[in-house]
């Protein structure tokens, strides 16, 4: 007896009515609730509806970044902040796109149905796409909405950051600005624990620095916050739940790893990866991570590291690093030189984009707590990452630099004002690297920088050998400020 199918559901015209208005609770309410939109803030939600509202450039926003780092919360934060411009809760529409009543609806459709009338160019529906990387064709539907002068403003974000970035680059040229979203940077932290320090800010980290040094700035004693935000980890709801809690370093350090590992490690290998770049071995992706991340600071070998991986091919190597760079999880430095045919045959530098990420991904447990070796290798990654994000908000290129036993752990290459950066663990660290490094590029004379916990804060014209020296924490907090600065001038233009 053939097997009798069950009954089947359609959706009405009542239930996508449903979705919209449970989506958009503003709608009858006229505001965010408060679990949507928390109290704390990250500089892009303040920042993002001033850029929705400037006419001119007209660009849809599309915001990247790691898992965990408040993409959806800062864009329900942006909706609260447009309508207390006094926007018509109308018209800003939020449209979570991996719904499954959505999903099956082409965007353009979407778009039209809850386009407010009336819309103009100088008037327009706002539209917030969440997990945009649902909708089919999503790129070439933003390259149709922009080319086509449709009367709306468009905010994407996705927590498959990977599909994100694989999107078709000529459909975004133009069209499309993509905000980079890092974990929390060091200020950030100081201001959400209440232990703020103020900075003068400059037009550039250089003049940052220097004006930080002249005003003889003092940071205080910041070791124990800047220990629990390396070991926490800088993602918001991991950092709010360490200032609540009254656990224990060691038992806050664990519930981080075990929350990164599961949340922001094995969802981009397990799920985000493989649906962005159809991977059929993600197990072999993992593998790579692991060892990458005993390997963190780093010069990556792809011969070794290929027979490791039991005779892994380079190409597949090289790609699959790609993808770990694409997911937000690992940034690697290229070595400085002045041909850029050189800088693309050297040894690459690894970093993670956040060091707790990499201690989650080791599964190391307690053993940072202990081990003064691994910490200093923790700490050059936390300072790599905040040159990082602030060279990804300034699109300034960061490198490192090595020749034979010379080298230099960090370069800044502003166009105008560089910098180099080595890292030690005292301010006795020696300086051959460094004086290496300068006289093969004279344009870093006088920009070059010996960095530790303990070095006091002179510019290189104060000292003899013409390199200066930071404290660990005034770079920490010199390039969180300059990273918030610069992003404020890329969003409103002004600083």
């Amino acid at each position: 007896m053939p097997k009798q199918s069950g009954p089947t559901w359609e959706p009405k015209p009542d239930d996508y009515l449903q979705v919209f208005h449970e989506q958009n609770p503003w709608f009858e309410s006229g505001s965010v609730p408060d679990a949507w939109a928390k109290r704390v803030e990250r500089p892009l939600a303040r920042l993002l509806p001033i850029r929705l509202q400037t006419a001119e450039p007209r660009r849809f926003q599309l915001i990247l970044g790691p898992r965990r780092v408040g993409k959806t919360t800062s864009m329900y934060q942006a909706v609260r902040h447009l309508l207390g411009t006094g926007l018509s809760p109308y018209a800003i529409q939020w449209l979570r796109l991996d719904h499954p009543l959505l999903m099956t609806i082409p965007l353009g459709d979407l778009i039209r149905f809850a386009m407010v009338d009336g819309s103009t160019l100088d008037d327009p529906t706002y539209f917030f796409l969440d997990e945009i990387t649902y909708a089919d064709k999503w790129d070439l539907w933003l390259k149709t909405f922009y080319d086509e002068n449709w009367p709306i403003r468009i905010v994407g974000s996705s927590s498959s950051s990977a599909e994100l970035r694989n999107r078709r680059l000529e459909s975004g040229v133009g069209r499309w600005e993509e905000q980079y979203l890092a974990p929390y940077l060091f200020p950030e932290y100081l201001d959400l624990i209440g232990k703020g320090v103020p900075l003068p800010v400059g037009v550039n980290l250089s003049e940052t620095i220097e004006a930080c040094i002249t005003a003889k700035v003092r940071v205080g004693t910041l070791h124990g916050p800047r220990r629990r935000f390396l070991l926490t980890g800088g993602f918001p709801e991991l950092l709010t739940r360490s200032q609540t809690a009254s656990e224990d370093e060691s038992s806050i350090l664990l519930e981080s790893q075990r929350t990164l590992r599961s949340d922001a490690v094995e969802r981009a290998i397990y799920k985000d990866i493989p649906q962005a770049f159809n991977v059929d071995n993600p197990m072999l992706l993992e593998r790579l991570l692991y060892i990458l991340a005993g390997q963190v600071t780093g010069i990556i070998s792809p011969q070794a590291l290929c027979q490791l991986l039991g005779g892994l091919s380079q190409p597949t190597f090289d790609r699959y690093l790609s993808y770990l760079e694409r997911a937000f999880l690992v940034f690697t430095l290229q070595n400085y030189s002045g041909s850029e045919a050189t800088k693309q045959k050297r040894g690459r530098k690894l970093y993670f984009v956040d060091a707790a990420v990499r201690n989650a991904a080791l599964q190391r447990g307690l053993a940072p707590l202990t081990d003064s070796a691994e910490m200093g290798l923790l700490i050059e990654n936390m300072i790599a990452g905040h040159l990082h994000a602030l060279g990804e908000v300034g699109q300034v290129r960061l490198y490192h630099w090595r020749d034979g036993n010379d080298e230099i752990d960090l370069v800044y290459d502003h166009p105008d004002s560089p910098l180099a950066f080595e890292i030690g663990a005292s301010a006795d660290h020696h300086r051959r690297g460094i004086r290496a490094f300068m006289a093969r590029y004279p344009r870093f004379e006088g920009r070059c920088y010996l960095v530790s916990p303990n070095a006091r804060a002179l510019r290189p014209q104060d000292r003899s050998d013409g390199i200066g020296t930071l404290p660990l924490d005034l770079l920490l907090l010199a390039s969180g400020e300059q990273a918030a600065a610069e992003l404020k001038l890329r969003l409103t233009g002004s600083r």
